[in-house]
């Protein structure tokens, strides 16, 4: 096998790479995950309690989605100043 041979395999047949982007991360997320990403994109950077009050999920939701999108690295996370026991979240860039 040539070098070229093992390039045409790391790519897409269309040429592209093959890394995942991160819409194709988010698509592979649950609807609360996209959701709370969703809140993030348009106010950020947001509390826990602040992303449950501006999309209507319950708490536990939020959690349960926030810790997906960490896990994706598509959100990061910091201690509140306002709050230390809080941390804000947001969209890195």
């Amino acid at each position: 096998m040539s070098a070229t041979d093992s390039e045409i395999d790391a790519d897409d047949s269309d040429g592209r790479s093959s890394k995942p982007t991160t819409h194709d991360s988010i698509s592979e997320l649950p609807p609360s995950a996209k959701l709370v990403y969703k809140v993030l994109e348009y106010e950020e950077p947001l509390t826990q309690d602040e992303i449950t009050t501006e999309s209507r999920l319950c708490s536990r939701t939020v959690r349960y989605a926030l810790d997906k999108l960490e896990g994706e690295d598509l959100v990061a996370s910091r201690v509140c100043l306002e709050d230390a026991r809080q941390s804000k979240y947001w969209i890195p860039e």
